[in-house]
């Protein structure tokens, strides 16, 4: 899968001209490539059975390694997924959140054929302990299954912020359902205010072929109502990424902006070596970070493309945009050479 995407490689104009957008573009675009980011972060949720049971966990944090331990004992009473056969293969998958993706996800062994597994295994995370009081611990078990059809089996989250430390002793916690905030994606990130447009080859006439390739034109205006990591605000940026370009030579980011939850950037991008045809299977990531010395924090994204779960034929986990996502992507493809505005909320990707 890698090896087709990595064939796939949008170039990013180095054409002199800037888009007629005035005194808004105040910073341009000037890299060669552009890379993406697969990030694969929810294994696929086929099941419907009901959360059920209970787990047992420690967490601890070791000054000394700088590491966040996660001390996960057992399960008990878990949901059966197999009725016929009477049976559950579960392990258990731990992620740090907001940002899912850049500190990944940790898992258990899986244990076959039970509903009440005993791990005694320690998950570990390097984070800096100042770091890690913003996080949320997110634990969950699942069922696993042969073919990746994974089936959800409960989940508790931690908010690590207002956890009492001395507490290194095992507890047990009930499993609760899939939190509505993960499944209707309702946990407010912020707005994204931004402009988009195609611009297809040859279309501008002039001689010998204005642009030889298609363009697309990404102005990012502002961010409204950021999530406020700090007493100050946060110092954000917004990465920019062409999908399923993985190669990681370089990307696109603005300036940062210090200190405010409401960010303005005017930050213009343009990425050439488009046809009209790529635009079907290519997806433009936004996303939004907080600047920090030792780590960025993820704070929320889009993704613009049509949603299909599909990107040259291949499923492709990133190709997940929502209505709003694809209804913006589709206006910009139906209206060549024309800036199609939209305002878009930041989510969790």
């Amino acid at each position: 899968e890698s090896d087709t995407a990595s064939e796939i490689s949008f170039q990013l104009s180095r054409h002199k001209k800037t888009p007629s957008i005035g005194s808004h573009s105040s910073d341009m675009a000037s890299v060669s490539s552009v890379s993406g980011s697969v990030l694969s972060v929810y294994s696929g949720d086929f099941g419907s059975v009901d959360a059920q049971g209970t787990v047992e966990f420690a967490l601890d944090y070791d000054e000394k390694s700088r590491e966040f331990q996660v001390h996960v004992s057992q399960c008990k009473g878990l949901a059966v997924v197999d009725e016929k056969k009477g049976r559950s293969d579960p392990y258990v998958k731990t992620y740090l959140l907001p940002d899912k993706a850049r500190m990944g996800k940790r898992k258990t062994s899986v244990k076959k054929r039970t509903v009440n597994p005993i791990y005694n295994e320690v998950l570990r995370y390097k984070i800096e302990k100042m770091v890690l009081l913003i996080q949320k611990l997110n634990l969950s078990v699942w069922h696993n299954d042969p073919l990746g059809r994974n089936s959800f089996l409960g989940e508790i989250e931690i908010d690590l912020a207002s956890w009492d430390w001395s507490n290194r002793k095992l507890n047990w916690y009930p499993l609760k359902p899939r939190s509505l905030s993960a499944v209707n994606g309702v946990d407010h990130r912020g707005v994204m205010s931004l402009s988009i447009k195609y611009v297809p080859p040859g279309s501008l006439g002039e001689w010998p072929k204005n642009p030889p390739s298609g363009e697309v034109h990404i102005w990012v205006k502002d961010v409204k109502d950021l999530l406020q990591l700090r007493p100050c605000g946060v110092d954000s940026f917004v990465k920019c990424y062409v999908l399923p370009d993985t190669s990681k030579k370089s990307y696109q980011k603005t300036r940062v902006i210090k200190r405010d939850t409401n960010p303005v950037f005017n930050h213009t991008i343009v990425y050439d070596g488009f046809h009209t045809e790529d635009l079907k299977d290519a997806c433009v990531e936004l996303t939004v970070w907080d600047h920090e010395k030792l780590t960025n924090h993820f704070l929320g994204g889009i993704r613009l493309g049509l949603g299909t779960g599909l990107s040259y034929g291949i499923c492709v986990d990133w190709m997940d945009s929502t209505q709003e996502e694809v209804a913006f992507w589709q206006e910009m493809m139906l209206a060549a050479n024309e800036w199609i505005e939209g305002l878009l909320p930041l989510r969790s990707l």
